[in-house]
């Protein structure tokens, strides 16, 4: 079995960092009982969406209407208190809706009037993108600029955004018509793909009792922007072990059909497989679980928790999975037990 070469005690640590990933792990308990209060369960959903954001990334979430996917995001901006925007995506939506237009103002001198940049709903900490396949590629473009550099240009102007800047988007998986699927490159650009399933029968039955009486408690800040962004930078400090790195690699390298280390089986059902940047994503998301979670170094459990979110939507399937109804999900199930599996010998 191969061993760690990271650090696997804190007195290895800064101790500054030791510090900072236990009030991490302590901020992140408080935040899941403050989210709790409007949100019953979707423990997974939180926690994708909090390693999204401390490794400065962004979250698409796939969900059926009426799974509070607008609801949990709102609340979570509002319990770290940042700035929230929500763009409701429509066919008619043009990239100035998002990115804001010069608007003709009145000066002081009469007579005289001058071109007034008023920002867009993209200028936020937290921006909602809701049903983003509703909108042309036209207006979906208008997004990639901001979440890949995180500033925008119009009309010849470059305004930078002030961090943190975090774009989550949902799409519904099952009405399609009037819709536009997203190009790959633009999912490309998201970390996750964060599935929102139903809830058990046990938490539809408190969904039912806690939201048709008196209105909840209102929601405790529990960290501000600095705090986050000193947590984003505390991710990027977090010991990897240097086998997964390498077990995060050739995760990667075999979704590849064209690969030679990709198994035959993969071959047949793939057409195309994840970039690069799923290698940056896996190493990212393992950090931020592993922080988030308490570990002082990034363990294999911690890469294997982000490979389905990281992967799910970088494999494009052919015609042979879908008639079998393989799903990506199990595609990258299977994948990871036999990279995982070679590792450890």
């Amino acid at each position: 079995m191969i061993m760690d070469s990271a650090p696997e005690n804190p007195s290895s640590l800064p101790s500054d960092d030791v510090s900072a990933i236990e009030q991490l792990r302590d901020a992140y308990e408080r935040l899941r009982e403050e989210l709790h209060k409007v949100i019953v369960g979707q423990d997974a959903v939180i926690e994708q969406l909090m390693l999204c954001l401390l490794a400065r990334g962004h979250g698409l979430l796939m969900g059926v209407p009426g799974l509070a996917k607008t609801l949990l995001i709102s609340s979570l901006s509002e319990t770290l208190h940042l700035e929230f925007n929500r763009i409701q995506f429509t066919p008619d939506l043009m990239p100035a809706d998002i990115t804001g237009t010069d608007i003709l103002q009145e000066t002081d001198q009469p007579g005289r009037r001058l071109f007034e940049f008023v920002k867009g709903p993209i200028f936020a900490n937290i921006v909602l993108a809701d049903e983003i396949n509703r909108a042309p590629a036209k207006t979906q473009s208008a997004l990639l600029e901001a979440m890949q550099e995180h500033k925008v240009t119009a009309l010849g102007k470059t305004f930078h955004l002030e961090p943190p800047f975090f774009v989550l988007a949902t799409q519904n998986p099952v009405e399609q018509e009037g819709t536009y699927p997203l190009p790959e490159a633009q999912l490309d650009r998201f970390m996750f793909l964060i599935q929102v399933d139903y809830p058990s029968e046990a938490e539809e039955l408190e969904i039912a009792k806690a939201t048709t009486g008196s209105r909840q408690a209102p929601l405790q800040t529990v960290l501000d922007a600095e705090g986050v962004m000193r947590f984003q930078s505390l991710v990027r400090r977090m010991p990897v072990p240097e086998h997964l790195y390498q077990q995060a690699v050739t995760l990667v390298r075999r979704t590849r059909p064209g690969e030679n280390g990709a198994p035959d089986w993969l071959k047949r059902v793939v057409t195309w497989g994840a970039g690069p940047r799923a290698v940056q994503y896996l190493i990212l998301g393992a950090k931020a679980r592993a922080a988030l979670h308490g570990s002082y170094l990034v363990r294999e459990e911690d890469l294997e928790a982000v490979a389905a979110p990281v992967l799910n939507h970088r494999i494009l399937t052919n015609f042979a999975a879908q008639s079998e109804g393989l799903s990506t999900r199990a595609i990258v199930e299977r994948l990871y037990e036999e990279v995982s599996e070679s590792a450890n010998r």
